[in-house]
């Protein structure tokens, strides 16, 4: 919402820009789309060596046990 608020004062100021950002907007989101995709790619793989690295502590820590408090 406050993007397009924001759009709405530019279309005020400068129409003439409002409209080329208007244009490039959906392409520069498309140019930024692989690096998203590489980004969460890069986060899962990060996490799941975390989760091999932490598992021996966890398997010896054992089961949590339940309490209530």
């Amino acid at each position: 919402m406050l993007k397009f608020l924001l759009w709405l004062i530019l279309l005020v100021i400068a129409w003439p820009l409002a409209l080329v950002a208007l244009i490039l907007y959906p392409l520069v989101w498309l140019l930024t789309l692989p690096f998203r995709i590489v980004g969460i790619s890069v986060s899962a793989v990060l996490g799941l060596f975390k989760a091999l690295i932490t598992l021996p502590a966890r398997v010896l820590r054992g089961p949590k046990e339940f309490r209530s408090d």
